[in-house]
């Protein structure tokens, strides 16, 4: 498999080195004297905190009615929806790149235009993730900084007017 499908090109989560964030050592020496920093899966806890992420952040859709506007937008069963944002998530993180390996490249907003997402929808994604990261007791610092990152990304899908 090309380099360029076996991980994303994405450098950093707020801050936090991801497995595919380009390293330029200049010599052998720096190589192994340079200490890799943990990527953001590795923070979070592995695949197991993860999945437990995804299935608090999709338990939170289904329950909450704050949530009922990006609730509307997946289908009766959300068990495809959590395994693919679990896929995507594991890789996106600095972990293994599931959803690469089953899908092919993400092609994030080509794959979200079908929705109407707007500001609304944008805020409610994020407060959802929120509040899943808050009680699985993601570390208060870690949350901080995926929210910077889930806010980029989030802020992209929008493909509507206010």
């Amino acid at each position: 498999m090309p380099a360029w499908q076996s991980r994303w090109a994405w450098g950093t989560i707020a801050g936090m080195t991801t497995e595919n964030t380009p390293q330029t050592p200049q010599t052998d020496d720096d190589l192994r004297d340079t200490p890799a920093q943990p990527t953001a899966f590795t923070l979070l806890g592995g695949e197991d905190r993860v999945r437990e992420l995804v299935d608090r952040f999709y338990d939170l859709m289904d329950l909450e009615s704050e949530f009922a506007g990006i609730r509307s937008l997946h289908p009766a069963s959300l068990a495809d929806s959590r395994d693919k944002l679990f896929w995507f998530l594991c890789g996106w993180l600095g972990g293994p790149n599931h959803y690469i390996e089953r899908f092919g490249h993400p092609m994030l907003r080509a794959r979200h235009l079908p929705f109407p997402i707007a500001t609304s929808e944008r805020d409610q994604w994020l407060r959802c993730m929120a509040w899943a990261m808050q009680d699985i007791g993601v570390e208060a610092s870690l949350q901080e900084r995926l929210m910077q990152a889930f806010h980029g990304t989030a802020d992209w899908m929008r493909n509507r007017a206010g």
